[in-house]
């Protein structure tokens, strides 16, 4: 069903719904492009879907002067970066953007998603939500619950002027909703307000390579004070080779055999490709005086790891990951990230994502037991780090061919052994696909899961009938526990 105003939702959210019918909203075709976070898949079999992104696709305004915009959810980072054109915007603000720009932002920031940019952690970077909840009222959070004096009353809510500082400021007073929200089944957001990149003068995309496998731990243990300080501005990918190699060709453009690559077979595909076994991409940002001090710094530390090589993007100008990376750093978003995908025939895939401190040691070790696990299943280790200000997204790909039952059934097998023995190390997920929330979701299970509890009685509290979204990272309703094993 395609949503046009959040009246409409409001008057659907009203509908007496049986138990064991549901809805699920989406942001459009923009929700199936959130790879890995379930995208506009329901959990619940025979769901209502909520398209509210065919027709709610409005950037509804942008204060550049102020670096915000107030969107709706069917409004794409193609969408943003191009209304920024446009409107001849982008010599004052850029819009952040993830590996894939055809997802909702919207979304993506509801799914506490992340770009790479120093305005990359999307959920820090809102302000302001309007929310329709399971009842069908409608709140908006922050200072959007200040009433515009200049609003008209008579209007329905989600058409009243809001408050002139609601993408201003994200807190207003009392308590803080936002966060019952994001990766969540407690409520529709209609609109959100996101805080955009002053452009910051110029900026400078560069590529670091490491020769050796065991270089990781060093690397991190260098990346870790630059970052925390800020040295490192925006957020830093460091890929295994296959992730880089994987951009360049199918695996069978590498090798003829079907056994796993080796170790030698590794640093071939590297030397080939004039890359390292790790590959670290990130952007300095600022004037030109700025940029070369900063690009000083991090150039004199990473040097210190023997047979480190520095590259600039007109260096290497067929590099198509070094060329998708400086767009995406500076909010030109694409969707060229997502080649690696056809590494296999018929390719499809699992993120096992874990969190882990931003020290060699963990790096070291999370790499060691998922790329152990993966050849042990059968699986080619694709790998990388996306660092944040002080831990690391550990983003590993699970490449299979979809049309191969047996494969399939070894990935699926992999990422439940992984996310049970990740947990027992205390390495949890931040993310988790559709057959895999209700596992993640059971790992979070401090003072016998009382996080879960408290989030069970929100749901119940907010959606009694447990219409919304039934099932979303293993929240079910009172309403459907009797039929989850069914499910």
């Amino acid at each position: 069903m395609c949503m046009s105003h959040a009246d409409v939702t409001e008057a659907l959210c009203r509908i007496e719904t049986p138990t064991k019918s549901s809805f699920r909203h989406h942001g459009g075709f923009c929700g199936f492009l959130h790879v890995g976070y379930g995208g506009a898949a329901p959990r619940v079999p025979g769901s209502i879907g909520l398209d509210m992104g065919k027709n709610m696709n409005k950037v509804l305004k942008v204060d550049a002067d102020s670096a915000y915009a107030l969107v709706e959810p069917g409004v794409s980072f193609f969408d943003l970066h191009q209304y920024l054109v446009d409107h001849d915007l982008r010599d004052k603000v850029w819009a952040d953007c993830p590996d894939l720009g055809g997802g909702s932002v919207i979304g993506n920031t509801m799914e506490r998603g992340i770009g790479y940019t120093p305005y990359g952690d999307y959920w820090m970077m809102h302000c302001g939500l309007e929310v329709v909840l399971p009842d069908g009222s409608l709140v908006r959070t922050g200072m959007g619950a200040l009433p515009n004096p200049k609003a008209d009353k008579n209007a329905p809510p989600h058409e009243q002027e809001p408050n002139e500082c609601w993408q201003l400021f994200n807190y207003g007073v009392g308590p803080h909703h936002d966060g019952i929200f994001s990766q969540s089944n407690m409520g529709i957001v209609t609109k959100m307000g996101v805080w955009l990149m002053p452009n910051p003068g110029g900026s400078q995309t560069y590529m670091i390579t490491f020769p050796r496998d065991d270089d990781l731990n060093r690397i991190v243990e260098i990346m870790r004070p630059l970052r925390v300080s800020m040295v490192i501005q925006n957020v830093p990918k460091l890929d295994n080779i296959l992730v880089s190699a994987a951009m360049e060709g199918t695996r069978s453009s590498y090798t003829e055999s079907k056994e796993l690559l080796t170790d030698a077979d590794l640093d071939a595909i590297a030397e080939k490709l004039g890359l390292g076994r790790w590959n670290f991409y990130g952007c300095i940002y600022g004037p030109p005086e700025v940029r070369e001090v900063l690009w000083k710094v991090i150039k004199g530390a990473f040097s210190q790891i023997p047979g480190a090589k520095f590259y600039f993007p007109e260096d290497r100008p067929h590099d198509k990951a070094l060329q998708t990376r400086k767009n995406t750093f500076v909010g030109i978003p694409s969707i060229t990230e997502l080649d690696w995908v056809s590494w296999l025939p018929n390719g499809g895939h699992l993120f096992f994502a874990p969190i882990a401190k931003l020290t060699g040691d963990d790096a070291e070790a999370q790499y060691e037991l998922t790329r152990r696990r993966s050849e042990e299943f059968g699986f080619d280790f694709l790998g990388a780090f996306l660092v944040g200000v002080r831990e690391i997204h550990h983003i590993v790909c699970i490449l299979f061919d979809r049309e191969d039952p047996e494969m399939r059934t070894r990935a699926h097998e992999l990422i439940k052994l992984l996310i049970q023995e990740a947990a027992d190390r205390g390495w949890g997920e931040y993310r988790a696909h559709l057959a895999l929330m209700d596992q993640v979701a059971g790992t979070y299970n401090f003072n016998d899961s009382a996080h879960m509890k408290l989030s069970e009685k929100i749901k119940d509290a907010l959606d009694p009938k447990g219409i919304l979204s039934p099932g979303k990272n293993g929240v079910w309703p009172t309403t459907y526990k009797q039929y989850i094993k069914q499910i």
